[in-house]
This record gives structure tokens, C-alpha cells and sequence, in this order.
């Protein structure tokens, strides 16, 4: 079953994998599920939160991999340059660290609650951290 929920702050958004993109990435997070962080705005990349993840390792390579994720679509680092990472792109988005220009695999896609997005962004700029958890519907 590819169909999820994504619980951000005060929002859900239905998600669904995209497995015949980024199979590798979807099967990896999946046994992770179900997945806690918080979420915090970006730095460098525009209008998008973040999950710094440190040395997580999810022992995926590239796939499906872009520096410009759309808003909804969820993008996972896996490393190297930078610290691991899971990006939510809510609005015009150019994926970088301190180091210049990555790329993510986009693995999952949002599927309804678009509309929440910018609100989501703005909460995580203007009042901090918000809990985000990945589960099963």
C-alpha cells in the first residue's frame, strides 16, 4: 500500500509514495514507519522544512533525485556532503547546504492538503519546531 498520513503542527496531509520512481528510498523509509521528527524551517533552500537527521543512515543512494522539489513533494538527503535529511518543499525551493547545491530523491508526494502547506511554513518560520510523524492510514 503506497497511501499515508503525514501529521505536521496542526495540519495532516495524505501522502503516497512514489515507488516506481524511487523504490530503493520508499522501501527503506516504509520500515522506519512509523517515522517522528520535528520539523524546522531551511536555511539556505527557500520556502521548505526540514528534519535534520544527522548520520541516519538509510542505506539508499540517489534515485529520482532533483535540487528542485515542488511544493507537497517530500524529498529525502541521504547524506554526504551534508548531515541526512527529509525536506517539505510548501513553495519555490532550490535544495543547498552551507556547502552549495544538493539533490534528494523525491520519494513521497503529497496528495491532499496542499492548500496547508504555506500555512504550515509560516508556523514552523514564525513559532519554531513542529512535531511531524509519518504513519499508515
Amino acid at each position: 500500500m503506497s497511501q499515508f498520513v503525514i501529521h505536521a503542527g496542526d495540519f495532516t496531509f495524505n501522502a503516497r509514495f512514489e515507488e516506481e520512481l524511487a523504490p530503493r528510498t520508499c522501501a527503506a523509509f516504509r520500515k522506519a514507519m512509523p517515522f517522528d521528527s520535528q520539523v524546522i524551517h531551511v536555511r539556505w533552500s527557500g520556502e521548505a522544512v526540514w528534519m535534520p537527521l544527522g548520520d541516519l543512515d538509510f542505506g539508499v543512494g540517489y534515485e529520482n533525485h532533483t535540487s528542485y522539489p515542488a511544493p507537497g513533494q517530500v524529498i529525502l538527503y541521504p547524506g554526504g556532503i551534508s548531515e541526512t535529511e527529509i525536506l517539505l518543499a510548501y513553495g519555490g525551493v532550490h535544495f543547498a547546504s552551507k556547502v552549495g547545491q544538493l539533490a534528494g530523491n523525491h520519494f513521497i508526494t503529497l496528495t491532499s492538503g496542499l492548500e496547508n502547506l504555506p500555512r504550515l511554513g509560516k508556523t514552523v518560520l514564525w513559532q519554531g519546531a513542529q512535531k511531524i510523524r509519518f504513519e499508515m492510514a
